[in-house]
């Protein structure tokens, strides 16, 4: 019971990592604010859960829908813990990508970490709480096909590491796990058409037997992350990737 009597906001609750964080959280003893554009899966969410959820519909990409989300976690008291899951993957020949959904990756997956760390943090201040971002295999590496998920998510890499250096003296942790190929529906989606050279690809297969990841594997890693057992880490980026990286 890590969590007992902590808030926590869940983004991309709905389904994949956060579903499984949400409900890990949950039964950590947490009250957990879940959000997602996904309102019928939020409602599935929130009848998983070891606890009840305040369930708060939310647009990752629209600045404002952010702020509300947190107003709305922090309408019912302190909070202690933000995790930012909400993503989305789109990859595929880079002369073939077009420039409206470039835009959309960077707004969810990037321009939305920023958003909520940014309305976030002064509650944290007051409680000492931390953050933990999703990253991904990709803010480490460059892959072939996914200039702009890879973008995005070095970005939050950065945004993870200069948030930690600019508020740990104010006692606030920012930290960020970085998942490799997860079985969600966003790590399954079918392969993009057009001129892919799979060896490319398979270049950064898990070396694991049995590598890919469960969403409770990464959703066990961000409980870690968010714990007082990890009161010591902060600009940290944690890898949970069946060896992906690992050469």
């Amino acid at each position: 019971m890590r969590f007992q009597d902590k808030r926590i906001i869940v983004t991309g609750a709905a389904s994949g990592i956060g579903r499984a964080t949400a409900l890990r959280f949950a039964e950590e003893g947490a009250s957990v604010v879940i959000a997602d554009i996904n309102e019928a899966g939020l409602a599935e969410t929130g009848g998983l859960m070891a606890r009840a959820p305040k369930v708060v519909p939310y647009d990752a990409a629209d600045w404002d829908s952010c702020r509300a989300l947190v107003a709305a976690a922090v309408a019912d008291g302190p909070l202690h813990v933000l995790a930012n899951v909400a993503g989305m993957l789109a990859w595929g020949p880079t002369l073939e990508f077009d420039e409206a959904r470039f835009e959309k990756i960077i707004a969810v997956n990037l321009t939305s970490v920023f958003a909520m760390c940014r309305a976030a943090l002064p509650h944290l201040i007051e409680t000492r709480g931390n953050i933990v971002n999703t990253a991904s295999t990709a803010a480490l590496q460059g892959i072939a096909y996914t200039v702009a998920y890879a973008a995005s998510k070095h970005g939050v890499m950065a945004v993870t590491k200069s948030l930690a250096v600019e508020f740990a003296s104010k006692g606030v942790r920012v930290n960020a796990v970085a998942p490799g190929h997860v079985n969600t529906p966003m790590g399954n989606a079918a392969p993009p058409q057009g001129d892919v050279d799979w060896a490319l690809v398979m270049r950064n297969a898990p070396k694991l037997i049995d590598g890919t990841c469960e969403p409770s594997d990464i959703a066990a890693t961000i409980a870690f992350i968010a714990s007082d057992e990890a009161r010591k880490m902060t600009g940290t980026i944690v890898n949970v990737d069946g060896g992906q990286l690992a050469g």
